[in-house]
């Protein structure tokens, strides 16, 4: 008997191969090996205006004046950002902003506090 991985989706032993795929007979699901190991590689890093590496929960601080999409206001340079939370897309980071609630910001604009 083969040594093959659990399902990553119900965690069931009795997975099989089929032709390049794994398939669980218990939840139907099809996966590739190859294609996992893949994914594990290719894991984006985010970096801020000076290169410095980001992640969940920092705290960061506003580089230049940013005008707010629909809006008159500006989000002035030097404003703080704490607990940023990274997503993916044009605007990378996800974050609440004292003053105007909610916003998404590009990771180009901003420094690591």
């Amino acid at each position: 008997m083969s040594n093959l991985p659990n399902c990553p989706k119900c965690n069931s032993q009795y997975t099989y191969e089929d032709g390049h795929l794994l398939v669980c007979p218990e939840c139907a699901h099809e996966w590739s090996l190859t294609a996992d190991e893949e994914h594990a590689e290719e894991k984006r890093i985010i970096k801020d205006a000076n290169g410095n590496i980001l992640s969940d929960g920092d705290s960061v601080s506003v580089i230049k004046d940013l005008k707010v999409k629909g809006s008159s206001s500006v989000i002035k340079i030097g404003t703080k950002v704490k607990n940023i939370r990274l997503i993916e897309g044009d605007h990378d980071i996800d974050c609440k902003i004292d003053g105007f609630g909610a916003m998404q910001l590009k990771s180009e604009f901003v420094k690591k506090i």
